[in-house]
Formats: structure tokens, sequence, C-alpha cells
């Protein structure tokens, strides 16, 4: 003889079948692409960029970042390099720009390159010569005045910082002024390295600046004779896993740049060794 649950009892059964199923919920590292800073190649770029990419592509390399020389370029070469990059199935979603790059006449020449490889974040590689406030000021206006032109076009700017960004002259630290004085959608492109190396939290930053760490440059840093920066990523001082989690999970990273100064291995076999550590890390 079949029996009619109530209403109550038919909610409680299946409550506790849904905790009886269920088991504990591991929170996953979010999944993020993976490139290459092309610093990290220059000498094997220089020589030839159309083999250094496709090599780059075929290590695992998701997306790759071009860095300043990219500004001589013509338009047709650089449809030239987009076709490279499409048929190796790899991306190029920044490219880093010397700041006397982002006025006058130059600015349209970069923005158009930046548009044919298909990059969305123009980011301005230094400040140049910078000593006072107001030099940071002008930075600060200077980026301000780009995101507003690079919105109509989908695009955005951003600022790559080094040391002197986290270095505190007379109780003055330029990044975070940076970051107080730029709007929202002004990417702070993250150099971890460098802000180790001055002893600044890497994750409090990232804390601090939730959704503006789109990308982050994957450089370690280790304290010690023969160390610096040639220590390999995974290598150094940098809290790499959860560095990473918060940035995913609160920066707003979007992708992630392996970048090498240089190490004891050739640079093809630096950048295969940091793509290796990575997935060890992040799967």
């Amino acid at each position: 003889m079949q029996t009619k649950l109530t209403r109550r009892e038919m909610i409680a059964a299946s409550c506790c079948a849904v905790a009886a199923s269920a088991e504990p919920l591991t929170l996953r590292p979010k999944k993020l692409p993976i490139g290459l800073e092309l610093y990290s190649v220059r000498d094997e770029l220089a020589k030839d960029l159309f083999g250094t990419v496709t090599k780059v592509a075929q290590m695992g390399y998701q997306v790759v970042e071009f860095y300043a020389p990219y500004a001589a370029w013509t338009a047709s070469y650089a449809q030239d390099v987009r076709k490279l990059l499409d048929d190796q199935n790899i991306r190029c979603l920044s490219l880093h720009t010397n700041r006397s790059d982002f006025e006058g006449d130059r600015l349209k020449h970069v923005l158009e390159l930046n548009q044919i490889v298909g990059s969305k974040t123009m980011v301005m590689s230094s400040a140049g010569r910078t000593e006072t406030k107001d030099d940071w000021k002008g930075v600060a206006d200077l980026l301000t005045q780009t995101a507003q032109l690079l919105k109509p076009l989908k695009m955005r700017t951003g600022y790559h910082n080094h040391q002197s960004e986290f270095t505190s002259k007379d109780g003055f630290i330029p990044m975070p002024f940076l970051a107080a004085n730029t709007p929202h959608d002004v990417t702070l492109q993250f150099d971890v390295g460098t802000c180790v190396e001055m002893g600044y939290n890497p994750i409090s930053w990232v804390q601090q600046n939730p959704g503006r760490i789109r990308s982050l440059h994957l450089k370690d840093w280790g304290k010690g004779a023969d160390r610096g920066f040639s220590v390999l990523f995974g290598e150094g001082d940098a809290p790499w896993k959860e560095l990473l989690d918060v940035a995913a999970s609160v920066g707003g990273a979007e992708y992630f740049l392996i970048e090498q100064e240089g190490s004891r291995y050739p640079q093809f076999e630096t950048a295969e060794k940091c793509l290796a550590a990575y997935h060890k890390l992040r799967g």
C-alpha cells in the first residue's frame, strides 16, 4: 500500500537526501591563460620573431606580450604578426609601450598596431624620468586621458611597475599614488618580483586594488648572492600559491605572464622550465 507524504515530510526527506549525498566542497583555483612576456626570449626574438613565437606556442603558452620595440613595426608587418598568432592559436592581449609613444602622432601609430594584433591593453612599460610627486601626477593624468581615449574602442591602458614604484622617498610611494589617481579601468599590471625585492607585500597590494590587477608578470626574486632575478619561477621568495589565488579571486586577473630577466639556462629552456613549474603549481 502506497502512503502519501505530507508536504512537510517531502521537504524533510529531500533535505536529508541532499545532505547524505553532498561531498565537501573544494574551491579550485580559477584557471587562467598562461602567457610569456617575450622580453624573456629577447635574444631569440631579435633574431627570428616568427620562429620564436612559433616555438613559444609549441611549448604550450597561450598568450604572448610583445615589448617596446614593436612600436617600430609597420601596419603591414603587424598584420603578418597577427596571422602568425592566429595560425599558432596564441593570443596577444597586451603590448608594452614606451611612455613617449603615449603622446602625439606616436600614439595614433601604436594604437593602430595594438588593434591589428588584437591587444586589449596598451601598457605603459615605465614612467620615464620621474623625481617628484608632480612628475607622478603627470603620469597619472596621461594614463587617465589615454583610458578615456581607449574606452570607446573597448580597450584599456595600464601601467607596469618596477622597483621605483614601490620605493618610499620621504614617505611618498609612487604606486599607491598612481592607483589612487587613475580610474578603475586603468590596469595595474603587477610585476611581482620587483615588488618582493623592495619588501612590499604583494598579496596586500592585490587585496588593496580589487579588480585592477588584470594581468601579472610572474617574475620571481630570491634574496641572496647569485639569486635575485636569475631564479626561475617558483625558486624565489614570492608567495606564489596564495598570491595567484588572490589575484584570480580578488585582483581581477585575466591572464598571467611568465617573465624572466635571465637565468642559468638558455632563454628557450628557461621559458620551458618556468612553464613546467607553473603547471606543477597551478595544474
